[in-house]
């Protein structure tokens, strides 16, 4: 009798496995077959048919790679959904308010949300699984949503859905609002060689290319107004993050959702903070290339991202934090700098490198750290009430 191990498992195990399952659908007794649901309900926890039963005992201690690599995948997903439903939000409110708030005439070419273009480079596996979460959980309209990769014919299923996919980087880059890397950081260089002399000032640029640092993105795309999560990995359980759950569903779950908020430690993989920051900067420019008076931003950014309450707080939104100018720039230039002036160009590259205003008030203000959780679980249909900790860990990342 043969001994199924790790090496022989594909050619014993799958075709017993195919006998085992047949077996079990076959129907009884010429009765109907009602209940092979059930039946097969019955064989999905069974340990023998587990991917870590085929894995030798001294090689398990590296199980948890999986477990990394799977909440890498959905915190990533999340970060960039939270990151473009800002976005969607924000040119959503300019349109809005223009004419309740009397925007400036240049102020008044802000694109209506369903203009707000968005574009991957890389049709891989974070490339489809990111494709596929913004689409549904910002919601990304499929006609404003394209991805350029050395495949398209592999994406079909993406096709179907209305989602524009060719080859093509610096076409996709002049066209769209927010640019996802999600290409191999051997690709890099010469994707940036391609796409540089495409990218417009407003332009933002999001790496999840993490082999290659901030500075040296700069450098290849002589652009500044670009994004970067890091993350780094504690020590906790990495079980939190449902191995059997796709994307979109996992980031459905309250829980799994909360383990990706900014200031979470859970499931032992914390984001750097100083991408959050990035961010709010990210937004400020928006309006800055709209001419809009900072005191206008202040006052919309307070109200848009700081008047989530909890759910059983009712709608009094006197006690809100506010933005205030020197949250963002040094009290020096914020003396100088008139009512109806905007906001300076920020440098995105620079502000997540380097220490901001926005550092320290962030960091001294435990109220702002609980709205700006609130605003994140918020943002995908989750509610906190004043019985669920916010999920801050007083000290975050830089």
């Amino acid at each position: 009798m043969s001994v199924l191990t790790a090496s022989n498992l594909h050619e014993v195990g799958v075709p017993l496995l195919e006998k085992l399952v047949a077996f079990v659908m076959e129907p009884k007794n010429t009765q109907p077959r009602r209940n092979s649901g059930l039946e097969m309900d019955m064989l999905q926890d069974l340990e023998s048919l587990q991917f870590e039963y085929g894995v030798p005992e001294e090689d398990r201690i590296w199980l948890y790679l999986q477990g990394r690599s799977r909440g890498l995948m959905i915190e990533a997903c999340a970060h960039a959904t939270f990151f473009c439903k800002l976005l969607y939000n924000l040119r959503a409110s300019l349109n809005e308010n223009q004419s309740s708030r009397h925007l400036s005439i240049d102020s008044l070419n802000s694109a209506s949300p369903e203009e707000f273009k968005v574009g991957i480079i890389g049709g891989g596996h974070l490339g489809k699984q990111l494709a596929g979460t913004l689409l549904q959980l910002v919601p990304v309209p499929a006609e404003s949503l394209r991805i350029s990769t050395r495949r398209p014919e592999a994406l079909g299923e993406l096709q179907k859905l209305g989602i524009k996919c060719f080859y093509h980087n610096a076409d996709l880059v002049s066209w769209a609002d927010v640019i996802f890397l999600c290409c191999l950081p051997s690709q890099l260089p010469n994707i940036c060689v391609e796409i540089h002399t495409s990218l417009e000032k407003t332009s933002i640029v999001y790496s999840f290319v993490a082999a290659v640092p901030l500075p040296r993105l700069k450098l290849l795309l002589n652009h500044t107004n670009i994004l970067r999560p890091q993350y780094q990995y504690g020590e906790d359980s990495v079980s939190i993050w449902g191995a059997n759950k796709k994307v979109i569903a996992a980031l459905q779950d309250p829980t799994i959702l909360q383990a990706t908020c900014p200031y979470s430690p859970a499931g032992g993989i914390i984001l750097k903070i100083k991408w959050l920051e990035g961010v709010f900067y990210a937004a400020l420019n928006i309006c800055t290339a709209r001419n809009m008076a900072h005191s206008q931003v202040l006052q919309l950014l307070s109200e848009l991202f700081l008047s989530v309450h909890f759910e059983d707080c009712g709608k009094d939104t006197a006690s809100c934090p506010k933005f205030q100018l020197t949250d963002f720039v040094s009290k020096a230039y914020g003396k100088n700098l008139s009512q109806e002036r905007p906001f300076p160009w920020f440098d995105l590259t620079a502000v997540q490198l380097k220490e901001t205003p926005f550092s320290q008030h962030l960091s001294s203000s435990p109220v702002l750290q609980d709205h700006l959780t609130h605003l994140y679980c918020a943002s995908f249909g989750i509610s906190l009430t004043k019985e669920q900790p916010v999920v801050s860990t007083g000290s975050p990342s830089q």
